[in-house]
C-alpha cells in the first residue's frame, strides 16, 4: 500500500518561511494526484493546495501569493514553499495522494501530519 511521510514541520516567527516535503512509498509519485490539507484544533480539516497529474498547482485564497506547491516526480517527493507566514497558518499539516478517475484501482492515502506553528 502507499504511504506518505511528511517533514519541514517547525516553529517559526510571523513573517518567516517554512518548506514542507512528503515522499511517497510504494508507487510512483507522477501518478497520483497531490494535495495538501491542513487542520487546526475545533476547525475543519482545509484544503491548502492542489497539484494534479494534468493541470497545474491551485490554492486556497488564504493562501495564495505566499505559498508554493511543487513536484519532484524523479524522487517521489512533494513540497510545499510556505513564506509570510501568519499565526492563522498554525496548524498540523497533512499530505494527501489519490488516483485519478480513470485508474483500475482507486485508493486515497494520507500522511501522519507534521505540526506548523507560528508565533507571535
Amino acid at each position: 500500500q502507499v504511504q506518505l511521510v511528511e517533514s519541514g514541520g517547525d516553529l517559526v516567527q510571523p513573517g518567516g518561511s517554512l518548506k514542507l516535503s512528503c515522499t511517497l512509498s510504494g508507487g510512483v509519485l507522477s501518478f497520483h494526484d497531490m494535495a495538501w490539507y491542513r487542520q487546526s484544533p475545533g476547525k475543519q480539516r482545509e484544503l491548502v493546495a492542489t497539484y494534479t497529474r494534468s493541470a497545474a498547482p491551485t490554492y486556497a485564497a488564504a493562501v495564495k501569493g505566499r505559498f508554493i506547491m511543487s513536484r519532484d516526480n524523479a524522487n517521489d517527493a512533494v513540497h510545499l514553499q510556505m513564506n509570510s507566514l501568519k499565526p492563522d497558518d498554525t496548524a498540523v499539516y497533512y499530505c494527501h495522494a489519490s488516483t485519478p478517475p480513470w485508474a483500475v484501482q482507486q485508493y486515497e492515502a494520507w500522511g501522519q501530519g507534521t505540526q506548523v506553528t507560528v508565533s507571535s
